[in-house]
């Protein structure tokens, strides 16, 4: 069988288009008019009864962007004869309406769209298909032209469609008709039997590109063109922590959802999102209230988990004794996180005892950890070792500090006299899940859906780091430069992502990560979406974020600085610049102390920093062990911010120079430390220049590019609604990109 692809896409020169079909390399499509690209493949209909493809576009620059459709299916076993002729319209990313081709819309909001029952006529020549998400109760799609095959544009009596799939989809006998044809689709309501008028634009063209092919022709029009913006929807954003009744344990649990599901539904709202939902257990204390630090991206927190339900009927005589701490925890204005935690692990060590029996045999249970044994074993020795050894950081364990696959395998098995020390923490995830299930199916049968939130980092000692470190820097700290909301940045401890490492299995983690979610939520929120494009990596050895960069990013050259007047002195504008003049100013009259303790005098006048009070680190290692005290907080300040006083960062001096000398990145805020202030106002302004050429204007190209490796192929690996948190400092080629990936944005009035 020949098929013939005809894609209706406009393009430019130098442009190109292609057809992907299936697993196969992508074929180039001929030009064949300023409308149309053209190409042809040879089929086996009986080795290959359903074929389906998409199309990708070619820039100039050699990018290839695959359009958005991921739904073009042919099922050549209804083709009655030996060729076929497709007529496609490119789908891009952007296009508003697939968003409602998405779970939250497909499984809920839109899920009881009504749908014509329409029989298939015998014999057809052309199919017609085309989407329409937003048609409301009682409507179908339409569709009239010219011709008497196309009811010749009489709205008493047009051709309704019916819904195969997402597809709107009509089969009709053209063999008649003279070619080209022009046509529209309408709406009409099925209970009144009334046309309510045709959709926007001017009309629909179809032509006939060979009479032979006539008998076998598909015409994929895309989206019908009716408004995107007539569906409304609000929510309400909230910690599960935070949803605590007179039946939860102290906190918020998932059980308690069922509430808000109600409360939410009675007044007229449409989704619920949460704050990030997994397990953070570090230290077993208050700091672990952090949601952003998860140390398993894939495991729920223990913290929610209703222990009641856990007992139910059979073993609710273990949880009376607790019913005064209950009350008593509930009652306090503000939860008792440590508390809460240990008195639920008491429980659930006793629930464990009397359920594992029947736990381990259940059906369900095994199926739950056959799909999801890939993290639940290497998640529960992580929890196991922890307690054993102290400590969740995994360098200083005395044993399996490196994750060995095959030896946590073995600690993990029922043989292993560990196992029931690993094997509560599978009791847990199992019960968590099923609790978090039965909350979110609840949700869906009131209508609403589910939007959870992706930190965009993970716990330096997690789960995860431990298992793979490789698809991380261990070496660098993630954060966020200086705001209006933290001067000096932000440092949130979590090593940056190895790009380069996730890209060679096909960005495996982030798709097993996607996944899980998928489980419970129908949307979900990417904190900080920026660090898709570029991530403020700081160095282990600084404390605040101010001493960041962003990485990756295109440094500027002493070459470049000799070229601009500027010139290059490593001492001047790489160490901190430290005078006596400075050193009063910040430290007034404990100058003499911080000169007699912390810094080494040069000839020239100025001062270092001694070696062992060099960095950020050293300093705040010395403090603790000071005496607390106003004065003692001053001077680690003052301290930190003569290390910070610097006006470039460099990259690797111990590498050999490359071309151009040193690779060097501006500090951020230069204009506002004492080194940049004591330069000459000629060599300000020209570095002023340059400051604002490097933050503001060279990397939005090099970013939009480091973006678009990434976040095509995470979005296109689920049908979530992904929601991008684009708040900071943003680069201009951000909108951009999330418009073009069709990513809705965070828009918070008072941030512009």
């Amino acid at each position: 069988m020949k098929i013939h692809f005809y894609l209706r896409y406009r393009t430019r020169p130098g442009e190109s288009c292609l057809l992907c079909i299936e697993q196969n390399a992508p074929m180039l499509l001929e030009y064949l008019n300023e409308e149309f690209w053209h190409g042809s493949v040879e089929t086996d209909a009986k080795k290959q009864p359903m074929l389906t493809y998409q199309y990708q576009f070619q820039a100039t620059d050699g990018v290839a962007t695959t359009e958005w459709e991921s739904e073009r299916r042919l099922d050549l076993k209804q083709l009655k004869s030996d060729s076929l002729q497709v007529i496609d319209t490119w789908n891009p990313a952007s296009a508003a309406e697939n968003a409602f081709y998405t779970k939250p819309f497909q499984s809920v909001f839109l899920k009881s769209a009504e749908k014509a029952d329409l029989k298939i006529p015998a014999t057809y020549t052309h199919t017609f298909r085309v989407k329409a998400p937003l048609l409301g109760e009682h409507e179908s799609l339409c569709l009239l032209g010219h011709g008497k095959g196309l009811r010749s544009w009489d709205t008493a009596a047009p051709l309704l469609l019916i819904r195969e799939g997402n597809w709107w989809t009509i089969r009709l006998d053209l063999s008649q008709e003279d070619f080209p044809l022009g046509y529209k689709y309408g709406v009409w309501n099925t209970q009144r039997h009334q046309f309510k008028g045709f959709e926007e634009g001017t009309n629909r063209t179809i032509y006939t590109f060979s009479p032979t092919l006539l008998g076998n022709v598909v015409v994929h029009d895309g989206f019908a063109r009716f408004p995107a913006n007539t569906w409304k929807g609000a929510g309400v954003a909230i910690p599960v922590f935070s949803l605590r009744t007179a039946q939860s344990f102290g906190v918020g649990e998932f059980t308690d959802l069922n509430a808000l599901t109600d409360w939410s539904k009675s007044i007229g709202l449409k989704l619920l999102q949460l704050l990030p939902i997994n397990d953070t257990t570090a230290t077993h204390t208050w700091t672990d209230s952090y949601p952003y630090a998860p140390i398993s991206v894939f495991a729920l927190h223990p913290i929610y988990l209703n222990v009641s339900v856990v007992a139910g009927k059979k073993n609710a005589a273990a949880i009376k004794p607790l019913a005064k701490i209950q009350q008593a925890l509930n009652a306090l204005e503000v939860v008792d996180y440590a508390a809460v935690l240990q008195h639920k692990w008491d429980i659930i060590r006793q629930l464990y005892d009397l359920q594992k029996a029947d736990w381990l045999k259940d059906a369900a249970y095994q199926q739950y950890f056959a799909e999801n044994k890939h993290w639940l074993i290497p998640y529960a020795a992580f929890c196991f070792l922890r307690d054993m050894n102290g400590t969740a950081d995994f360098n200083q364990w005395s044993e399996y500090a490196v994750y060995d696959a095959a030896a946590i395998e073995q600690l993990a098995s029922p043989k292993s006299k560990q196992f029931d020390l690993l094997a509560i923490h599978l009791f847990v995830q199992w019960h968590l899940h099923g609790q978090l299930k039965s909350a979110v199916d609840y949700a869906h049968t009131r209508g609403l859906a589910l939007k959870g939130d992706l930190p965009i980092g993970i716990y330096r000692y997690s789960a995860d780091a431990w298992v793979a470190p490789d698809l991380y820097n261990m070496d660098k700290q993630a954060g966020a430069p200086p705001d209006d909301f933290a001067a000096k940045g932000q440092n949130w401890g979590f090593p940056t992502y190895n790009w380069a490492r996730m890209k060679e299995d096909g960005f495996a983690w982030w798709k097993q990560r996607f996944e899980q979610m998928s489980l419970y939520f129908d949307a979900f929120r990417i904190d900080h979406i920026l660090g898709f494009f570029r991530i403020w990596s700081i160095p282990l050895d600084a404390v605040e974020g101010i001493l960041g960069r962003f990485i990756p990013a295109i440094p500027v050259t002493e070459q470049e600085l000799n070229e601009k007047g500027i010139g290059f002195d490593y001492d001047r504008f790489c160490k901190p610049y430290i005078t006596d003049r400075l050193v009063w100013e910040i430290f007034g009259q404990a100058d003499h102390t911080v000169k007699g303790t912390f810094l080494l005098p040069r000839p020239d006048g100025r001062y270092d920093l001694r070696p062992e009070y060099a960095t950020q680190r050293q300093l705040e290692a010395y403090f603790a062990f000071q005496e607390p005290s106003a004065e003692n907080t001053l001077l680690q300040e003052g301290l930190f911010n003569l290390i910070s006083n610097v006006i470039f960062l460099a990259e690797d001096v111990s590498a050999a120079p490359a071309k151009g000398g040193l690779k060097l990145h501006f500090r951020i805020g230069i204009d506002k430390t004492p080194s940049f202030k004591n330069l000459e106002a000629g060599v300000q302004e020209r570095l002023n220049n340059l400051y604002l050429n490097y933050f503001y204007r060279r990397q939005d190209a090099f970013w939009e590019r480091e973006a678009m490796d990434k976040l095509p192929a995470l979005k296109r690996s689920t049908n979530m609604l992904i929601c991008g948190e684009d708040l900071g400092m943003v680069p201009d080629c951000v909108p951009g990109v999330m418009h073009r990936l069709g990513m809705l944005s965070l828009e918070i009035q008072r941030m512009p």
